[in-house]
């Protein structure tokens, strides 16, 4: 198992559903509206230079509010469909890319030598999954050798090798990461397991989250009456009881963000003494990482608080929360009424999701899930042109010199921490479109008819893969994301900056848009990732990826100056009446999209001195459409109660605020758009932050 205790590693452009914490699959929303046709235009998909002008609303002033001026008829005249949590650019791209796997998928059913080696192996999981008739019949049949596993759990010893088993919850989780202190090397992680709601819902007053409450537990009930578990009720109390225990005692979202605290390179005394409770041998050994005689100990306080709760707490409650959440993961492939059961908490009432997505697009989250690499190798030849690959490099290579220009200029960085930063600017490495090489599925067993097997089997297919990397050098190629994902990320321990195709795509990335529109948008998108390698986490990462300090102490207090007042504006912002942005959560976040669009003008200017100075164009000049295009790739909007999960949990600050909290910071906007003292958005030039 992968784990990762680098929270802002995506920009998460995408906006997508929020899904289940217990489960795997992210609903991709369709689009709010529908997507001009880009077969019928020789020209940019949108507009006549790549810019929607009818989804301005130039009744509000840019410098009172650049989101609404850019998207505000947008805003307007698009609806959340009724089984979506939002609604946006990103998330008809995803919708785009969604339908094009579903012709895979066709495809593989219908003649599986069409999509490749895995043909047969996609179509038979994605026809598994999508025969209800069949999970009908089967009932809870399925759930019976699982659960017979749990019941044979019965002594401390037993729910342990249970706990440290793929496919089963634990109160703590086990895992691999490449090695900090050697980014070459893997090593093994310990660190605090997952919960049944966001931590947040457990512990904060109010009529509101009482309701959440009240429907969680509900819900428990309800998947332990299906399961034909006895004692439902009284089952549910301790269960909700146990993970409320937990919740108290876990780190926050903010917490783990501490990097220097997060990453505890424990041996085996020093494991023992942390958490005698558990037997970490054991635990390590199941899951198989007993030949690392040192594991980084994430969350210690809290796997420490976590020992004593599970020394404390009867063996046949660790049972029933363990069957409950084994069923809660798989509900999608069982019988309807624990699909329903899933929905109407997680998705109802939790993301304020109205109706359920239809089948087929879950069936397409769980296929790329289990074999995102096989779909997304025939993806990428039927949907990724050679262009697009083609005009990123010089883009990319633009941004690299934004932000070389800009590290180069700025006046808070003293001249060791300055040549260390430029040293970590160059060895980034990007990757674009796709991997260079692909998973091997040929060992992963799927059974047609057996949907729940399937699930099981996968989580042991990807299980033994990462276990194979174990010995050997860090595979450099291997991708955190399919081709067919909207989304990009920075890996700190790579210094890597990874583009899927389906995120190269209008209104992020269009080859016959004008520069300016691209420069504004996927620029600040790849200025957003390679931001994440100087952010508050990143910063403490060199250029090969190693967790070191390549910072004077001078430098680093400027530096935390700075974002400090990042998180003072950021903490200001309340999206929902009494509930606000959290500033030291999605600080890494923000610092990017600072510095994400500051490189991306930089790099937009270094444009124009090979290609010459950008004309008006629509009566907009080359600034104004850059900035524009930045904020419509934040065309975004989402229902109250997924916002509210998202405000809590979410690195990523609303894409709102992506927009307004960060143009007020730059001081082109201003000269672009004639922003003035008055206007709601202005911040006197002493008041604006400059980072990169």
């Amino acid at each position: 198992m992968q784990l990762s205790v680098f929270a802002r590693l995506s920009i998460s452009v995408a906006a997508l559903a929020i899904a289940a914490p217990a489960l795997a699959q992210t609903a991709t929303p369709a689009p709010a509206t529908p997507a001009p046709a880009a077969a019928a235009k020789t020209g940019p998909r949108y507009g006549t230079f790549g810019i929607d002008l009818t989804a301005e609303d130039k009744s509000v002033k840019p410098g009172d509010d650049f989101w609404t001026y850019a998207n505000g008829s947008w805003d307007k005249r698009t609806p959340i469909a009724a089984d979506r949590t939002s609604a946006g650019a990103g998330v008809i791209l995803a919708d785009e890319a969604e339908g094009q796997v579903r012709d895979i998928l066709t495809d593989a059913a219908r003649d599986p030598a069409s999509v490749g080696a895995g043909g047969k192996q996609i179509g038979d999981l994605y026809g598994s999954f999508m025969d209800e008739a069949a999970i009908e019949r089967a009932g809870t049949a399925p759930l019976k050798p699982y659960f017979a596993k749990i019941d044979a759990a019965n002594d401390k010893t037993k729910l342990q090798t249970l706990f440290a088993s793929v496919g089963y919850a634990s109160p703590v989780e086990v895992g691999q990461l490449p090695n900090p202190a050697d980014p070459t090397q893997y090593t093994a992680i310990a660190s605090q397991g997952s919960l049944g709601m966001p931590q947040d819902y457990y512990l904060l007053p109010g009529a509101k989250y009482d309701a959440y409450r009240a429907a969680y537990r509900k819900y428990v009930e309800q998947v332990l009456t299906l399961s034909g578990i006895a004692n439902a009720s009284a089952k549910a109390d301790g269960i909700v009881a146990l993970e409320t225990a937990m919740a108290k005692v876990q780190w926050t979202p903010v917490q783990q963000r501490d990097l220097q605290a997060m990453l505890k390179p424990m041996d085996a005394a020093q494991r023992k003494a942390l958490a005698p409770e558990f037997d970490w041998p054991l635990m390590l050994k199941t899951a198989g990482y007993e030949r690392f005689p040192v594991v980084i100990m994430g969350t210690s306080t809290a796997l420490t608080a976590l020992g004593k709760i599970y020394a404390a707490t009867p063996v046949s409650t660790w049972q029933d929360w363990m069957k409950f959440r084994f069923a809660s993961a798989n509900a999608s492939v069982l019988p309807k009424a624990f699909d329903t059961a899933s929905f109407d908490f997680y998705g109802r009432t939790l993301s304020g999701q109205q109706e359920q997505r239809a089948r087929w697009k879950r069936g397409i989250a769980l296929v790329n899930g289990a074999m995102g690499e096989a779909v997304g190798q025939v993806y990428v030849a039927r949907h990724y042109p050679p262009e697009s690959e083609a005009k990123m490099g010089e883009l990319i290579d633009n941004l690299r010199a934004g932000y070389n220009e800009r590290i180069s200029a700025n006046t808070w960085m003293d001249a060791k921490t300055k040549q260390a930063a430029l040293a970590k600017l160059a060895a980034f490495d990007p990757r674009v479109g796709h991997p260079v090489k692909y998973i091997d599925y040929s060992t992963f067993n799927v059974v047609r008819g057996d949907p729940l097997g399937n699930n099981m089997r996968a989580g042991e297919f990807q299980h033994q893969l990462d276990l194979s990397y174990l010995g050997k050098p860090v595979d450099r190629t291997l991708w955190g994301m399919t081709p067919q994902t909207v989304n990009a990320y920075y890996d700190p321990t790579m210094n890597q900056i990874t583009l899927p195709a389906a995120i190269l795509q209008p209104p992020y990335f269009d080859p016959k848009a004008d520069a300016a529109v691209n420069y504004g948008a996927i620029g600040a998108v790849i200025g957003h990732e390679m931001g994440h390698g100087f952010d508050d986490q990143g910063s403490q990462f060199g250029p090969t990826g190693k967790f070191e300090n390549w910072w004077t102490p001078e430098t680093r207090a400027a530096f935390a100056k700075r974002t400090g007042q990042l998180v003072t504006q950021y903490d200001a912002y309340e999206p929902i009446p009494g509930t606000h942005i959290k500033g030291q959560l999605t600080l890494g976040e923000n610092i990017g999209d600072l510095g994400g669009v500051e490189a991306a003008y930089t790099a937009y200017q270094k444009y124009q001195q090979t290609h010459g100075r950008a004309p008006v164009i629509g009566g907009l000049t080359g600034d104004q459409r850059f900035f524009l295009a930045y904020a419509q790739a934040w065309q975004s909007k989402v229902r109250e109660d997924a916002l509210r999960s998202r405000l809590l949990t979410d690195p990523h600050s609303p894409a709102y605020n992506r927009v307004n909290g960060v143009v007020r910071n730059v001081d082109a906007w201003y000269n672009a758009f004639n922003v003035k003292p008055g206007d709601k958005l202005y911040l006197a030039p002493d008041q604006r932050v400059k980072i990169w």
